[in-house]
């Protein structure tokens, strides 16, 4: 811009509307928002006399014949005026001017404005004018024709002769259908018919093919009435362009939306191949195939030569129900020479389209005989060959065949095809990661998990286990059957937060806790305490690190007693067992303190004890078993009451089997489910001995005869000696350290167990005597004569327990000893 006359500016540079070679034809002036005159053409300076030198930064009103008239375009609101204006000459003249105003934004760097054009002498209607439409009919781009009231052809431009492959003369008085002879050209002449009887214009939507080509067009047609001087309708004009272009173009735009929509639906590789070829046929390709590679490979510029490839085929699709194509099944290996164009193409991460009259299918051809012979045999003529390439690694190949529809691959085509298996390559690396991560969580579960559990006289016990499907990846659901002294039992369900391969880690880390906490006959309530500080630890040693922060957890632990016949409960934030009475059959979720979940700290944990008929059964499971996204807790249990409900089935384990088909019928939950199953038993009193010990070092004699009458009655002759000298010991050694009862007890169960009590709370430990030592030797004599022994402790003393494995040959003392 430049400053012309008030400090305004004007017009900076050539009139960009002054090209033409007739610029002077049209009067033009462009005004600032003020209305001050910024630029003056010469058309300008021929229609009212004044120069451009005379005019510039003066008020346009100055020009009008009626100086107190308003300005016509005053209001930029109004984006376009037209009219006529009567303005003074420079003469002196009065001239009434045709008038088109324009409002004009601030546009690099010229401001607000308008543009005022107004047409000079000559453009008045000439004959030349009145001959221009008849070569403008026939020469003009669209596709144009006129169809009488009767809808048969008058009329058809050069463009509309090419459509319908016939000229003008050999069409005429031919309606649409007979000449197409297509269903599309009898809907087409349907549409002509309706706008001739409702005199109003309609725009339709159709696919022909033009003239003689195979291929189809896609058309936009304009269908409007024609009507003569005296307002008959005397015609209907049809008007075709040709849209095939933006058709296509919109059918690819479509294709990848629903690609991105469609691939990657789940974190399964088969099921992510499988979705991109089900996007990809029949929409881009007759047939095609999903092959990965066995070992992913980095992208080469320079790949071998020599040898072959092995790729396993992960999904395929052809338009034709037998699918003739494949030459593999779905899982299948085969071996690809590298010196094939495809396969050379994908370890260079570059697509490759061969056509059957290239140099190169000729070359692909020789180098894979057995395949080129098959592709000839169903026509295939275009082979769109597309790498699978994550992350700077190559997958595998997506491969594309064309013999149905005729046209070959185009470059759009390879666009579409390369952006689609991009994303779907994206969604195959990510499938193969999380399936590798989920593998070797699984493995590291299965392997912290008991592969069998032991079969102890107090229980009979069946599990399953079923990790989470789908994105959630396996959690650290975990459970354990552990054998405790007294011929207890203790049984545990465990929950970690989270999936993946630090829950499972963490779960065998807490599981391994819970059986050295066990093994050491900890009270339920006081075992979890002592579990909720160990969480408490792990989550401080990641430091709340991704993703190892924050563990936490939830567990259920029961202690079954058979010879009482009671069970002591407590949890841990963990769902409540299901008991199922054994009269009745019949379940019902067992009242306990809910307790908070581990790691919390600080908060307290309660047990609660019940005392179980024998054939009760124990159900306890994780929350993946009774809560859904599509269910919640409550139905999750009335299910599962039901389900126990059921007739009993033949064993504890097809009970079990029968649960997880109840509540999981689809066998693929949501997250992880453990479910561990107890049936009750009770040792009767004819296995069970119990006798009251003086406080005196005499009773040892007494206690000895008391054992051995009461082996001979369990037909254990062979174990007296060996049980009298651990008997003696552990008496000795109670009347040394303690005081006040002391009771001694035996348990034939699958051993003969030996039990203690007395209400000292110091427990023994084991230690070497020196040489002139006095005391010292009796635990270990206990050690080396028992299989295992131990010590627990109680709210009035302590129990020191010892095991002895009965004789090979023992058969029981009613015929019928537990084994």
């Amino acid at each position: 811009m430049s400053t012309v006359g008030h400090g305004r500016p004007s017009w900076r540079g050539d009139d960009p509307w002054g090209r033409a070679p007739d610029e002077g034809a049209t009067a033009r002036v462009l005004l600032d928002g003020s209305g001050r005159i910024t630029h003056w053409n010469d058309g300008a300076q021929r229609l009212l006399g004044h120069t451009a030198a005379e005019m510039l930064g003066r008020p346009a009103r100055e020009l009008l014949a009626d100086p107190s008239a308003t300005a016509p375009c005053g209001d930029e609101r109004r984006l376009r005026w037209k009219g006529t204006v009567d303005l003074r000459h420079r003469d002196g003249r009065r001239l009434t001017v045709r008038l088109l105003a324009h409002w004009l934004p601030r546009y690099e760097g010229h401001p607000d404005g308008w543009l005022l054009v107004s047409p000079l002498a000559g453009a008045e209607r000439t004959v030349e004018d009145d001959q221009l439409p008849r070569p403008a009919f026939l020469y003009a781009p669209n596709a144009l024709a006129l169809y009488d009231t009767g809808v048969r052809l008058r009329r058809a431009n050069r463009a509309m002769e090419e459509v319908i492959g016939l000229t003008e003369d050999e069409a005429r008085g031919l309606r649409l259908s007979e000449i197409g002879g297509k269903p599309q050209s009898v809907e087409l002449e349907e549409q002509l018919r309706q706008v001739m009887e409702s005199g109003r214009p309609r725009d339709v939507r159709t696919r022909l093919r033009s003239g003689g080509e195979s291929r189809e067009h896609a058309w936009l047609a304009r269908i409007a009435p024609v009507w003569d001087a005296q307002g008959e309708l005397v015609a209907v004009a049809l008007s075709a362009v040709d849209i095939t272009d933006d058709a296509r173009a919109q059918v690819r735009l479509q294709l990848v939306n629903d690609a991105t929509r469609r691939i990657g639906s789940t974190l399964e590789v088969g099921r992510t191949a499988q979705e991109l070829v089900d996007v990809c046929v029949p929409r881009l390709a007759d047939f095609g195939s999903v092959d990965l590679l066995i070992t992913p490979q980095p992208h080469s510029d320079t790949p071998p030569s020599l040898g072959v490839l092995t790729l396993r085929r992960a999904a395929h699709r052809s338009t034709r129900e037998d699918t003739p194509e494949a030459l593999v099944e779905t899982g299948q290996e085969w071996d690809h020479a590298i010196a094939s164009s495809p396969v050379r193409a994908v370890l260079t991460g570059e697509s490759l389209v061969l056509h059957k009259d290239d140099q190169a299918f000729r070359a692909w051809a020789e180098q894979e005989p057995e395949r080129a012979r098959h592709a000839r045999e169903l026509g295939v003529h275009s082979i769109l060959s597309v790498p699978l390439s994550a992350r700077g690694v190559t997958l595998g190949v997506a491969q594309f065949l064309r013999y149905r529809r005729p046209d070959p691959f185009t470059p759009d085509d390879v666009l579409v095809a390369r952006e689609i298996v991009a994303r779907a390559a994206v969604c195959l690396d990510n499938a193969q990661r999380f399936t590798q991560e989920r593998e070797t969580a699984l493995a590291l579960q299965r392997s912290l998990l008991p592969r069998t559990l032991p079969q102890r006289s107090a229980v009979q016990v069946a599990s399953r286990y079923l990790a989470a499907a789908g994105r959630t990846g396996v959690g650290g659901d975990w459970f354990d059957v552990i054998p405790l002294s007294g011929a207890r039992v203790g049984l545990i369900v465990g929950d970690v937060v989270g999936h993946g391969v630090q829950a499972s880690a963490t779960m065998g880390r807490l599981r391994t806790a819970v059986r050295t906490l066990a093994d050491v006959d900890l009270p339920p309530d006081e075992l979890l305490t002592h579990l909720d500080d160990l969480v408490l630890r792990l989550s401080d040693e990641t430091g709340g690190e991704e993703p190892a922060g924050d563990i936490g957890a939830t567990c259920l632990y029961a202690v079954y007693d058979p010879v009482a016949g009671g069970c002591t409960v407590a949890r841990a934030g963990h769902p409540p067992p299901v008991l199922i009475d054994p009269e009745t059959g019949g379940g019902t979720t067992m009242e306990l303190p809910a307790g908070p979940p581990l790691g919390l700290g600080g908060l307290p944990f309660e047990s609660a004890e019940f005392s179980l008929p024998e054939g009760s059964v124990l159900a306890l499971f994780t929350d993946g078993l009774v809560e859904r996204r599509d269910r919640d807790i409550d139905e999750g249990y009335r299910l599962l009451h039901e389900a126990v409900a059921a007739p009993p089935t033949a064993s504890l384990d097809a009970q079990c089997g029968a649960v997880i088909e109840a509540l999981l019928p689809g066998g693929a939950p949501d997250d992880d489910v453990a479910l561990l199953m107890a049936r009750t038993r009770v040792l009767d009193a004819a296995h069970v001995a119990t006798w009251e010990i003086p406080d005196d070092p005499a009773s040892c004699g007494t206690a000895r005869k008391d054992i051995d009458e009461q082996l001979t009655r369990w037909e254990l002759q062979e174990a007296v000696f060996t049980t009298e000298l651990v008997v003696t010991e552990l008496i000795a050694n109670a009347i040394r350290h303690a005081s006040g009862p002391i009771r001694l007890r035996l348990i034939l169960d699958r051993t003969l167990i030996i039990e203690v009590s007395d209400t000292s709370s110091t427990a023994p430990h084991l230690r070497r005597a020196a040489g002139f030592d006095e005391g010292g030797r009796g635990l270990m004599l206990v050690a080396q004569l028992t299989q295992r022994w131990g010590a627990r402790h109680s709210t009035d003393g302590k129990t020191i327990w010892a095991e002895l494995q009965l004789p090979d040959n023992y058969a029981g003392f009613d015929g019928a000893a537990t084994r």
